[in-house]
Protein backbone atom coordinates (compact mmCIF):
# COMPACT_ATOMS: atom_id res chain seq x y z
CA UNK A 1 0.00 0.00 0.00
CA UNK A 2 1.22 3.50 -0.78
CA UNK A 3 1.43 6.14 1.91
CA UNK A 4 -1.04 8.43 0.08
CA UNK A 5 -3.60 5.62 0.10
CA UNK A 6 -3.04 5.21 3.83
CA UNK A 7 -3.92 8.86 4.42
CA UNK A 8 -6.94 8.68 2.08
CA UNK A 9 -8.26 5.62 3.92
CA UNK A 10 -7.50 7.33 7.26
CA UNK A 11 -5.16 4.52 8.28
CA UNK A 12 -2.64 7.31 8.85
CA UNK A 13 -3.85 10.63 10.21
CA UNK A 14 -2.18 13.98 10.55
CA UNK A 15 -2.42 15.71 13.90
CA UNK A 16 -0.23 17.45 16.44
CA UNK A 17 3.36 16.53 17.14
CA UNK A 18 3.34 14.46 20.32
CA UNK A 19 6.79 14.30 21.84
CA UNK A 20 5.53 12.69 25.06
CA UNK A 21 4.01 9.77 23.15
CA UNK A 22 7.19 9.53 21.09
CA UNK A 23 9.26 9.25 24.28
CA UNK A 24 6.91 6.64 25.77
CA UNK A 25 7.05 4.63 22.55
CA UNK A 26 10.86 4.67 22.69
CA UNK A 27 10.79 3.51 26.30
CA UNK A 28 8.44 0.67 25.35
CA UNK A 29 10.73 -0.16 22.43
CA UNK A 30 13.70 -0.55 24.76
CA UNK A 31 11.74 -2.75 27.21
CA UNK A 32 10.60 -5.02 24.39
CA UNK A 33 14.13 -5.23 22.95
CA UNK A 34 15.47 -6.36 26.31
CA UNK A 35 12.63 -8.86 26.60
CA UNK A 36 13.34 -10.21 23.10
CA UNK A 37 16.99 -10.82 23.97
CA UNK A 38 16.04 -12.64 27.16
CA UNK A 39 13.48 -14.78 25.37
CA UNK A 40 15.95 -15.67 22.61
CA UNK A 41 18.71 -16.57 25.07
CA UNK A 42 16.29 -18.93 26.81
CA UNK A 43 15.13 -20.67 23.65
CA UNK A 44 11.76 -18.96 23.24
CA UNK A 45 12.33 -18.10 19.59
CA UNK A 46 8.76 -17.49 18.48
CA UNK A 47 8.11 -15.22 21.44
CA UNK A 48 11.41 -13.46 20.76
CA UNK A 49 10.22 -12.62 17.25
CA UNK A 50 7.04 -11.07 18.62
CA UNK A 51 8.92 -8.97 21.18
CA UNK A 52 11.52 -7.97 18.59
CA UNK A 53 8.83 -6.82 16.21
CA UNK A 54 7.04 -4.93 18.97
CA UNK A 55 10.31 -3.18 19.81
CA UNK A 56 10.87 -2.13 16.21
CA UNK A 57 7.24 -1.13 15.73
CA UNK A 58 7.26 1.08 18.83
CA UNK A 59 10.43 2.79 17.61
CA UNK A 60 8.71 3.41 14.28
CA UNK A 61 5.64 4.78 16.05
CA UNK A 62 7.90 7.18 17.94
CA UNK A 63 8.92 8.70 14.61
CA UNK A 64 5.29 9.02 13.57
CA UNK A 65 4.27 10.61 16.88
CA UNK A 66 7.14 13.07 16.51
CA UNK A 67 5.85 13.91 13.04
CA UNK A 68 2.28 14.33 14.29
CA UNK A 69 0.99 11.14 12.66
CA UNK A 70 -1.22 8.49 14.25
CA UNK A 71 -1.54 5.06 12.72
CA UNK A 72 -4.24 2.45 12.39
CA UNK A 73 -2.27 0.00 10.25
CA UNK A 74 1.08 -1.70 10.64
CA UNK A 75 1.46 -1.84 6.86
CA UNK A 76 0.92 1.91 6.66
CA UNK A 77 3.61 2.57 9.25
CA UNK A 78 6.05 0.75 6.97
CA UNK A 79 4.77 2.68 3.95
CA UNK A 80 5.30 5.93 5.85
CA UNK A 81 8.86 4.98 6.78
CA UNK A 82 9.61 4.04 3.18
CA UNK A 83 8.30 7.39 1.99
CA UNK A 84 9.86 9.68 4.59
CA UNK A 85 12.69 7.83 6.34
CA UNK A 86 14.38 5.56 3.80
CA UNK A 87 17.42 7.85 3.55
CA UNK A 88 17.99 8.15 7.30
CA UNK A 89 17.04 4.59 8.30
CA UNK A 90 18.13 2.82 5.15
CA UNK A 91 16.03 0.38 3.17
CA UNK A 92 17.41 -2.65 5.03
CA UNK A 93 16.06 -1.56 8.42
CA UNK A 94 12.63 -0.91 6.96
CA UNK A 95 12.69 -4.27 5.19
CA UNK A 96 13.61 -6.00 8.47
CA UNK A 97 10.63 -4.33 10.14
CA UNK A 98 8.38 -5.62 7.38
CA UNK A 99 9.89 -9.12 7.59
CA UNK A 100 9.33 -9.21 11.34
CA UNK A 101 5.77 -7.93 10.79
CA UNK A 102 5.09 -10.92 8.55
CA UNK A 103 6.76 -13.33 10.98
CA UNK A 104 4.72 -11.93 13.86
CA UNK A 105 1.56 -12.28 11.81
CA UNK A 106 2.36 -15.93 11.06
CA UNK A 107 3.14 -16.52 14.73
CA UNK A 108 -0.19 -15.03 15.85
CA UNK A 109 -2.55 -16.15 13.11
CA UNK A 110 -0.86 -18.98 11.24
CA UNK A 111 -1.95 -22.57 11.61
CA UNK A 112 1.47 -24.27 11.37
CA UNK A 113 2.04 -25.89 14.77
CA UNK A 114 5.77 -26.21 14.04
CA UNK A 115 6.30 -22.54 13.16
CA UNK A 116 9.52 -21.29 14.72
CA UNK A 117 10.24 -18.22 12.65
CA UNK A 118 13.71 -17.58 11.35
CA UNK A 119 15.64 -19.24 14.16
CA UNK A 120 19.23 -18.19 14.34
CA UNK A 121 18.76 -14.47 14.00
CA UNK A 122 19.63 -12.71 17.24
CA UNK A 123 17.46 -9.65 17.96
Amino acid sequence: MRVNDCFKKRLLRKGKHDFLKAQKALEMSERKRERAENLFENGFYEESIVSSYTSMFQAARALLFRDGITEKSHVCVIAYLREYYVKSLGPDRISWLDTYRLERHESFYGLDPDFQGFIGYKP
